[in-house]
């Protein structure tokens, strides 16, 4: 009877097999996706087989021996593997989508899980787009079986910002900020069950840091480039119709001119892809623009440099890609000049041609150890008042331009001071000089003295002297 008994108990509990709650799935067609044994104690101990739909084919198997086999039958015998007991499914295909069953069995106890693997379809969109182009993401999938889960689906942009939308499909107007990696995420009862990463690509230049510091006699660079993920033959296929620079000298600079801004240089669009100078100002563009670079560079910036400098991309559908890019030059000026006398007042500036503006701050660095009470502050002043120059402010005075605690650039400027003379010393030097002077004026009467003999004697000479004899008298 007790036989019986047990018998029929464990009848019931085979034909009673437990179910475990399902587990959703997202993937994509050639993601991989790794299936993880249930979360049940002993599991070394239970007997393990995946099989592919309710009756299906089985997939793989795990025994207590850890013993283990899969599948090498087509269409599986390239995808399944153990990653310990978890089975994964590389490069899934279209056909592998659907419900997973894993069976664990111990001492004639069955229990089952069901994995539902459910297909996320994202579409991309046309690659690429010019800024002001409507860009249209859509990403879908099954809803699941159960009505009781909410579904939600939404987008991120490569700014990391989310982005609403009705259930994956998402409309914006294209930005230089689309470009990049676009994420869509799948959210089931506002748990986050998937991320489907996509690429859109929008033509744009890469951001410029403006302005741009500079100063006198120093090199400086005008940034303008694409970014590299964008080829060149994308930017042709968008029909590129021109490439320019452009300058506009600083309001009240001695070149502002009636006719607007300067073109520099214009960009030949044949296949060699040179550049064409029409003022280059003394500047020199990058050399290979099929690599995406095409900055401006100088060796020794001036004082004419500083304005905004335009680099512009035209295409024939009327769009215009635009990056502005302001320098700005240090200068240090000196008032009266850079080579005085020790004594004399002088004035430094040091500017960038306007007023500093907030944030910015100079630093004077004297040749030597200044005892100028304008320096002790840690705010240094733009004009710099010298009532009497020494011997010691002789050298390189330097003006550096600070933004918090960056240094932006600096500007050098060499003082020559001369030694002032004393009174002894001018009265050394006159005597000097008269005593030189009286022995040059001695030197030339003496001169002139044995000049004059020398002709005496050679006038009373006889050139016919009287033969010898009698003469009668």
């Amino acid at each position: 009877m007790k036989t019986f008994i047990h018998s029929f108990l464990i009848l019931i509990v085979l034909l009673k097999s437990t179910t475990g709650s399902d587990v959703l799935i997202y993937a994509c067609v050639g993601d991989t996706v790794t299936l993880n044994p249930p979360a049940v104690n002993d599991l070394q101990k239970h007997y393990m087989y995946w099989r592919f739909g309710h009756n299906g084919v089985v997939l793989a198997w795990y025994n207590t021996l850890n013993g283990k086999e899969v599948n090498q039958d087509k269409p599986w015998n390239k995808s399944l593997s153990f990653s310990d007991r978890s089975l994964v499914i590389k490069d899934i295909q279209q056909e592998f989508f659907g419900t997973f069953y894993c069976k664990l069995t111990l001492d004639r106890i069955e229990k089952e899980f069901e994995y539902n693997v459910l297909k996320l379809n994202v579409m991309s969109p046309p690659s690429p787009l010019l800024p002001g182009e409507s860009l249209t993401l859509n990403c879908n999938t099954e809803t699941p079986r159960d009505n009781q889960k909410k579904l939600e689906i939404h987008w991120v942009n490569p700014r990391g910002e989310e982005r609403k939308n009705n259930q994956g499909i998402l409309t914006v107007t294209a930005t230089g900020q689309d470009n990049g990696l676009w994420t869509c995420v799948v959210n089931i009862d506002q748990i986050e069950k998937y991320r489907a990463k996509i690429s859109v690509t929008v033509v744009d230049l890469s951001p410029a840091q403006s302005p741009q510091y500079t100063s006198v006699s120093s090199p400086f660079t005008v940034p303008c480039s694409i970014p590299a993920p964008i080829s060149w033959d994308q930017i042709k296929a968008k029909g590129i119709q021109g490439v320019h620079w452009h300058f506009s000298p600083k309001q009240g600079s001695n070149l502002m001119s009636s006719g607007g801004p300067q073109l520099l240089f214009s960009l030949s669009l044949e296949d060699t892809l040179t550049w064409k100078a029409d003022r280059d100002r003394g500047l020199t563009p990058a050399p290979d623009p099929k690599k995406g670079n095409l900055s401006l560079t100088k060796k020794e910036a001036g004082e004419d440099d500083r304005g905004e400098y335009v680099c512009a991309l035209t295409f024939n559908n009327g769009v215009t890609l635009k990056r502005t890019v302001r320098v700005e030059v240090l200068q240090i000026t000196s008032s009266p000049g850079t080579e005085l006398i020790s004594g004399q007042q002088v004035n430094l500036t040091c500017s960038l041609g306007r007023p500093l503006s907030s944030g910015l701050t100079l630093k004077w660095l004297p040749p030597g150890q200044s005892s100028l009470p304008s320096l002790q502050s840690g705010h240094h002043p733009t004009h710099l008042p010298i009532p009497a120059v020494g011997t010691r402010d002789g050298g390189k005075w330097r003006c550096e331009l600070w933004q918090g605690d960056k240094r932006l650039t600096s500007a050098v400027i060499t003082l020559k001071i001369e030694p002032k003379l004393s009174v002894w010393m001018l009265v050394i030097i006159c005597s000097v000089t008269v005593i030189v002077l009286l022995l040059i004026l001695v030197f030339i009467l003496y001169r002139r003295r044995k000049t004059r003999h020398l002709q005496h004697r050679q006038f009373c000479r006889c050139k016919n002297p009287k033969p010898k004899g009698f003469y009668a008298t």
